[in-house]
């Protein structure tokens, strides 16, 4: 009997992961795997969601899609093999077309392993309302047009209604409130067979650029948030796990556009580490490295000297 596997995608910074760590710790009973794919060389989610599933399976540099094709077709053989996973989610990069990752699962030769069970997309409620033109943003469209349900996060009641009636116009089988409990086992019931992709153009990724960055030890809080300031005007999402000197652990790291969130992880990490991503043009990579390197660098200077 083949495997389920629920696709999770959304623009950059949607909230992903925070559903996907929510429907992990909602599915009693279900043995979890998840496979997750970031854009950059660093695989800050794949870390997020490590503590919560059963088991997980990072993909590296960039889109899912379109370079790592045959890595996803080798990753699901692999955990397909251990022989006890009930369910596989995918968490696709921000800068992903899901059309691919559905064509890769329609590959015959995994079809009686696994089936695509759903692919469920997490539209951002307040960055649709601070930048409205994202509507007509082509990649976020992509993404839209290919769920089957959609999940509205950070949303509140009196800022959902005009989007509510804009997504209905999609026709897709349900919009739900992205941290509702038992979102997991609402979406499964509600599953059925997946059609074919639409066939229309693929969206690439080129138009984003992005800087990882990694640093043994820690960083003092004012420091990092004076460096993040500089930095935020050139960037679309930034997210990353830091280790404070003034605090105890590590915080993950979170920037959407103006927004930034930092929470307490449950275990220390050893290095600090940050992927910084922005349109091309928009983000000097050499400029963020160099106000990253004056920032962390400058830390252990005055940790030396004190």
């Amino acid at each position: 009997m083949s495997i389920p596997v629920t696709l999770v995608t959304g623009f950059l910074g949607a909230g992903k992961t925070t559903f996907i760590n929510r429907a992990l710790r909602d599915a009693a009973g279900v043995k979890l795997a998840a496979i997750v794919n970031d854009f950059g060389s660093i695989n800050i989610d794949a870390d997020l969601i490590a503590d919560t599933a059963d088991t997980v399976v990072g993909l590296k540099n960039g889109c899912i899609c379109c370079s790592l094709q045959g890595d996803l077709l080798r990753t699901l053989r692999q955990v397909v093999k251990r022989g006890d996973i009930g369910h596989i989610l995918i968490e696709a990069s921000g800068v992903a077309d899901p059309r691919g990752i559905i064509e890769t699962l329609m590959d015959p030769v995994l079809r009686e392993a696994v089936r695509l069970d759903a692919v469920v997309t997490i539209v951002d409620v307040p960055d649709i309302t601070d930048a409205p033109g994202r509507l007509d943003d082509p990649l976020w469209t992509a993404q839209v047009q290919a769920a089957d349900f959609i999940g509205l996060a950070k949303s509140g009641a009196s800022d959902t209604l005009a989007l509510r009636a804009r997504l209905a116009s999609y026709n897709k089988a349900l919009i739900f409130d992205a941290s509702e409990p038992g979102a997991f086992d609402l979406l499964v019931a509600q599953a059925s067979a997946h059609p074919a992709p639409a066939d229309r153009p693929k969206v690439t990724a080129d138009r984003f650029v992005s800087l990882e960055w990694e640093w043994m030890g820690a960083v003092g809080a004012e420091r990092f948030q004076a460096c993040i300031g500089r930095l935020a005007p050139q960037l679309v999402r930034a997210k990353g796990i830091v280790n404070l000197l003034d605090r105890d652990g590590s915080f993950s790291f979170n920037l959407v556009g103006r927004r930034a969130t930092m929470e307490p992880l449950a275990r220390l990490h050893k290095a600090c580490r940050l992927v910084l991503i922005g349109e091309r043009g928009r983000l000097d990579v050499e400029d963020a490295r160099d106000v990253l390197l004056e920032t962390f660098a400058d830390m252990r200077i005055l940790v030396q000297n004190g």
